[in-house]
Order: structure tokens, then C-alpha cells, then sequence
């Protein structure tokens, strides 16, 4: 099939900052590109060729936009399943593939899928409700302190908490949930395996993840990893074999803990683009949008090494903040060499959203994370 500049059509479910950095190389490669998304502010807006609003987890709205494209991918977990699957069955390409998604959309799912596949994970119990939960606890099933998960529609730290005592149950949402162990754990790491259909694979360095205290979102993304070489090594061991067992065809982000014993857990996945992987834009020879569009399209896969040290820093906004965004002292970190702001296109902040990140690369890893610092300590998403 051709794909440049031509009648081919590539469907893109949600429209938010990982669609966006998708069609920067969309656009590099003239394909013709149809975005789903809720929102009339989504940042893929400005980027595709055409721009439908619906809602993603509707069955006739993700049926009806799937018919139209060629080849269907998505950006974020939340789609309806059962459209996905159907239009599979009618011929469209669908990749991620909907069996893939069904064993991550439920987080309760997805550790029973690792159990089923002797993919070393924390311990967890899962649970149909809170009152289910609060009845194991006392019943002594499942002891404080312990990781509270819930089931479906968590992101970016939103429905995890950790239960360090019992009046910390007294807000959570009465939802499907899981609790899960806590692991006493050196560093949070993460891999990202590309994967094309006729089964070419590759998988980007181990990353360090440094993340923020309250928010429980990731701060700096470290490329590479500041950890033994046998214990990277036995990360993309094990992420080659979560990839494997799941059978996937793009992305696959594979988060993991390395514990004070030096044994690596699988924490979770994601079948996309991740946070994890923006430091690729600028300091890997292929970055992961690229070669998730590769993987899609099963075109042959980029060199996934890094070409210079790279550290991310999320930009979020700032506590006390909500409203009409501004970038406070964005015009003096591009005054500093090796540092590239990326803005996402949301318009409103508030405290702790997703806005924007920053990539530093340099030679010397220490000086990428220094200087990662003083963009932390420079930069402000505040608002009017």
C-alpha cells in the first residue's frame, strides 16, 4: 500500500498532546490523518486533516469515524472496545488490536495477565467495590499499607493513592479496584518496545523515572537509566516478554520497579506513545512517534539508540493556579543550549495537568540532569 501522498487514510482515536507529537511525523510523511476526539480544544486539532468531535467510548461514534480510515490507532486506552473489535472483523487495520487493549484496559485484568504468564509483578488483590475492600481489610486479608489502584479510567496519578492508614480509605470511590503490595523499590524504570506486524522488534534504552512526591506523576524521565548494565539488560529482557505475551503491534511502554534486591517487577503498560518516551523527539535517532507510526504501518523499524544523553521534565501546573495558561520565564530556558520546550495546546491549566515538557540532551548525563533542574526551578505554568 502506499502511503505518501496518497488516498491512504490513518484514524487516530483521542486528540490530545500524544496525537499531536504523532502527527508532527504524519505531516513529515504526508499521510492523511482523521482525528477523534471529545473536545473542540483537542491539541491534535490544528494538526490532521480532519477533525470529527465524539465521544470515544461510544459505540456507533467510534464505529461510524473507524469506517472511514485505512488504518486505526489511538493515544489513549479509553475507546470503546466492542466498535474496535467489529471494525476489525470488517477489514479495518486496527493496531494496537483490540484483544491487545481488552488484557490492559482493566488494570485488574492486566496483573491477572501477568500471574497467567509468569511475568514477575507485585502481589494484589482484586475487588469488585469499596465495601468489598473494606470488608477484606477487616477480615485481615490484605493488611495497611498497601497501593490502591482503581480498576478503570485512571491516568497520570488520578486513581492511585497510597493507603497508609485506614482513614485513607475514607475517599475513595466505590469502583473495581485492586491493592496491591507495596515494594520497598531503588528505582521506577520503564521500556519502550517497538513492534511491526511482521514481527520486527526493537526496544528503546531503560529510562530512569523520578517522580513528584504529591502528585504521583512523573517529574524527569532519565535516558539512560543510571543503573547497572546486567540490570538493564534484565529490563528489556523481561519488557521483549511482556511484548511477546501480549502479542502487540507499535508501542508498548512497560513500567517496572527494580526492587532493593535488584529483581525487576512489572508495574503496568500502556499500548501507545507514553510519557516515558518524549525524550526520544530529540535525543534518540528515531523518536517513538516515528516508530509507532512505523510499527502501524509495517514499515521497517527506526534505530532506537540515543544519539546524547536525554532527561524530560514534565511541565504541569502549578498549585494555586487554574485558568487562562501562561509559560512564565519560557523565553529564558530557550536561551539555554540544549533545551527544547514542547507546549501541548491546552489553553486552560490547573493544578498538576499535563501542559508541556522539556527535553535537555548533553553529552555528559550529569550536566543534562542539572540543568533539567534549573528548567524546573525556572520555568511556571501558571495563569492569568
Amino acid at each position: 500500500m502506499n502511503y505518501f501522498s496518497s488516498d491512504f487514510k490513518l484514524g487516530i482515536l483521542g486528540g490530545g498532546q500524544l496525537g499531536k507529537m504523532l502527527l508532527f511525523d504524519t505531516r513529515k510523511f504526508d499521510i492523511q490523518t482523521y482525528v477523534l476526539d471529545p473536545s473542540d480544544e483537542a491539541p491534535s486539532k490544528i494538526a490532521c486533516n480532519k477533525f470529527f468531535k465524539g465521544d470515544l467510548m461510544d459505540y456507533e461514534t467510534v464505529y461510524n469515524f473507524g469506517k472511514q480510515v485505512d488504518v486505526l490507532t489511538f493515544e489513549i486506552e479509553l475507546v470503546n472496545l466492542e466498535a474496535l473489535t467489529q471494525l476489525e472483523k470488517e477489514g479495518v487495520k486496527v493496531y494496537p488490536s483490540p484483544k491487545t487493549l481488552k488484557g490492559i484496559q482493566n488494570k485488574g485484568i492486566q496483573k491477572d495477565f501477568y500471574i497467567k504468564n509468569n511475568i514477575p509483578t507485585a502481589a494484589y488483590l482484586r475487588f469488585d467495590n469499596h465495601h468489598h475492600l473494606q470488608k477484606s481489610i477487616g477480615n485481615n486479608e490484605i493488611t495497611i499499607p498497601f497501593v490502591w489502584k482503581c480498576s478503570e479510567f485512571g491516568y497520570d496519578g488520578n486513581g492511585v493513592k497510597v493507603i497508609r492508614h485506614i482513614s485513607d480509605l475514607d475517599d475513595l470511590p466505590n469502583v473495581e479496584c485492586i491493592a496491591e503490595t507495596m515494594v520497598p523499590f531503588k528505582n521506577e524504570l520503564a521500556v519502550i518496545v517497538c513492534r511491526n506486524s511482521s514481527g520486527e522488534i526493537k526496544t528503546y534504552p531503560v529510562v530512569e523515572m523520578e517522580f513528584h512526591p504529591e502528585a504521583n506523576q512523573v517529574e524527569y524521565v532519565i535516558c539512560p537509566a543510571r543503573i547497572d548494565e546486567k540490570i538493564a539488560e534484565k529490563a528489556r529482557a523481561i519488557a521483549l516478554n511482556v511484548s511477546e505475551k501480549f502479542n502487540h503491534v507499535g508501542l508498548l511502554a512497560v513500567e517496572m520497579f527494580q526492587t532493593n534486591e535488584d529483581e525487576i517487577l512489572v508495574n503496568e503498560v500502556a499500548p501507545r506513545p507514553h510519557n516515558s518516551g518524549h525524550y526520544s523527539i530529540e535525543a534518540s535517532y528515531t523518536s517513538q512517534f516515528e516508530n509507532h507510526l512505523r510499527a502501524i504501518l509495517d514499515l521497517p523499524l527506526g534505530n532506537t539508540d540515543s544519539k546524547v544523553a536525554g532527561v524530560m521534565v514534565n511541565l504541569v501546573g502549578a498549585e494555586g493556579f487554574s485558568g487562562d495558561v501562561i509559560y512564565e520565564n519560557i523565553e529564558t530556558i530557550l536561551g539555554w543550549n540544549g533545551v527544547t520546550p514542547h507546549i501541548y495546546g491546552k489553553k486552560q491549566t490547573r493544578p498538576f495537568r499535563k501542559m508541556g515538557h522539556v527535553t535537555i540532551v548533553n553529552e555528559d548525563m550529569s550536566e543534562a540532569r542539572k540543568i533539567a533542574e534549573q528548567v524546573k526551578n525556572t520555568i511556571k505554568v501558571i495563569s492569568e
